[in-house]
């Protein structure tokens, strides 16, 4: 798995310039990295959101503990050279199906609620993210509500 990861990472940076279809596990990835954004944006790494992360991965990916940590750990190192949420978005838009973008702003959510309080940062990303790939604002509730409930 570890290969297949390192070959997606790769894959990843060229795949930004074809139009082809993608890759699940590059999906994976784009998915993973935005988690991650909202992890970041309150400037506090909480051992329950890393948790939630895990769980997210596996459960939404069918993933096996190892490989949900692989993917876990590809996809700080990509968030941590990243510059912008448009380079990931514009990906979503082109390969994402409206059902996808959902689960993607819902498992965003699962992270921001995993510590209990919502940071106006998380908020801000999450919000941003589902504007740029044209959530709806009903939608963004309506995962809001899901995610909280599920916590």
């Amino acid at each position: 798995m570890l290969s297949t990861l390192k070959s997606l990472f790769q894959s990843y940076v060229d795949a930004s310039n074809t139009p082809d279809a993608q890759d699940p596990l590059q999906e994976n990835l784009i998915a993973a990295i935005l988690m991650i954004e909202v992890m970041k944006s309150d400037h506090h790494l909480d051992d329950r959101e890393e948790q939630e992360l895990l769980t997210v991965l596996s459960t939404t990916f069918g993933l096996d503990e190892d490989s949900a940590a692989e993917l876990h750990e590809l996809a700080t190192s990509k968030a941590e050279e990243s510059t912008s949420l448009f380079e990931f978005t514009a990906q979503i838009n082109a390969h994402f199906s409206n059902e996808a973008k959902l689960s993607l702003i819902k498992n965003m959510w699962r992270i921001a609620f995993a510590d209990g309080e919502i940071d106006r940062y998380e908020d801000g990303v999450i919000r941003q993210v589902s504007e740029l790939i044209y959530v709806s604002h009903s939608d963004f509730i309506r995962m809001k509500i899901e995610a909280r409930d599920l916590n």
